[in-house]
């Protein structure tokens, strides 16, 4: 069940700033998806395909041999550029053929929570052909028409008893070069399965707020 890991960065963000190097309990935050995703006892390499000398230098200085740096093309650069065209450029580079995809973005994520997703994905190989991580949410949704979605206001069932929905909360993407290539080069399988993780680890920064409640959750790791 080994896997290679794909740890896709850019060295600029728009919404938060230079945030792949900001600091997060005390070393750059990619930092703690690298410490994870190492831990594993299934990754077997980490591959980081990024367009910042910064951030190549930093992972070569403190992963070692035990990380790959693919240099991003210019061809592939920049925010407009879809996660899948990146995949596809590193799974022409790379051998193997089963990788899981993940983020930087993701601090709290679990070296146990991914072991669980890779066995879940090799187990199911045979009905299945990839995986996502994914966040159950169990509230009453409205349109932007203020329509109801997924709930009967007449009812007004118990926010526990409504049918859950999944988000996609894109701490990992698990497939395989067949499967990538079958689905016309996505990470996400003609028949994939979800993998629910703990809406607290499945945290992704997005905005500066997101990295001041990444930050209060990992000082309180241990306790949730």
């Amino acid at each position: 069940m080994k896997i290679t890991a794909l740890l896709p960065m850019k060295g600029n963000s728009e919404r938060v700033p230079n945030k792949n190097m900001r600091y997060f309990d005390g070393a750059p935050l990619y930092h703690a998806v690298m410490k994870a995703l190492l831990a594993s006892q299934y990754v077997e390499s980490v591959v980081i395909n990024t367009d910042s000398p910064i951030i190549a230098e930093d992972a070569t200085k403190h992963f070692g041999d035990k990380v790959i740096i693919i240099d991003r093309p210019e061809s592939i650069q920049g925010g407009d550029v879809s996660m899948n065209i990146i995949i596809d450029y590193d799974l022409n580079k790379l051998e193997g053929e089963h990788f899981l995809q993940t983020h930087s973005t993701n601090p709290l994520v679990r070296s146990e929570t991914i072991d669980r997703a890779i066995e879940a994905y090799f187990r199911q190989l045979k009905t299945n052909d990839s995986l996502f991580g994914v966040t159950k949410i169990q509230t009453r949704f409205y349109d932007k028409d203020a329509t109801p979605v997924n709930h009967n206001p007449e009812e007004l069932l118990r926010t526990q008893d409504l049918e859950p929905l999944y988000e996609e909360n894109s701490n990992f993407y698990i497939f395989s070069k067949s499967s990538f290539d079958n689905v016309g080069k996505k990470r996400i399988g003609l028949k994939p399965q979800i993998f629910e993780v703990n809406k607290l680890e499945a945290i992704d920064i997005d905005e500066p707020e997101d990295f001041k409640l990444a930050e209060l959750l990992h000082i309180h790791k241990d306790t949730i």
